[in-house]
């Protein structure tokens, strides 16, 4: 989802791996984008709060679908995205949230037939 929208992605498996891939890599990180729960000892929460101490720069996006934060669970300039978001829904929220040099491409329209079950040959009659 967000390779679709320009940008390079690291995967972690637990905060401990994110948060020791930031201390090598936080320069050219421009986003934390975390789901609230994952294995290990730091939830998405902690993880942001120590993104937002350790590396201001960084912009923070946290996701669950358990319902909104409480305050204080993550850092004011973090933002939160409701589960279950599609592509577009995130693209969105990031142009709204990142400064105008770090903006995602524009998504490229990919071709959904209305009937799940269309054809080949109508896709080809569509698109050549």
């Amino acid at each position: 989802m967000l390779e679709d929208a320009g940008f390079r992605v690291y995967e972690s498996f637990d905060g401990d791996e994110a948060i020791a891939h930031l201390e090598k890599h936080w320069e050219s990180t421009v986003l934390l984008f975390s789901d609230v729960d994952m294995p290990g000892s730091i939830n998405g929460f902690a993880l942001a709060r120590h993104v937002d101490e350790h590396w201001p720069l960084i912009e923070i996006v946290i996701a669950s679908g358990h319902g909104s934060p409480r305050t204080g669970d993550i850092p004011e300039r973090a933002t939160f995205i409701v589960k279950p978001f599609n592509k577009l829904i995130v693209h969105e929220h990031l142009n709204k949230i990142l400064p105008d040099d770090k903006k995602p491409e524009p998504l490229r329209r990919q071709y959904r037939p209305r009937n799940p079950l269309a054809s080949q040959k109508e896709a080809k009659r569509v698109f050549g």
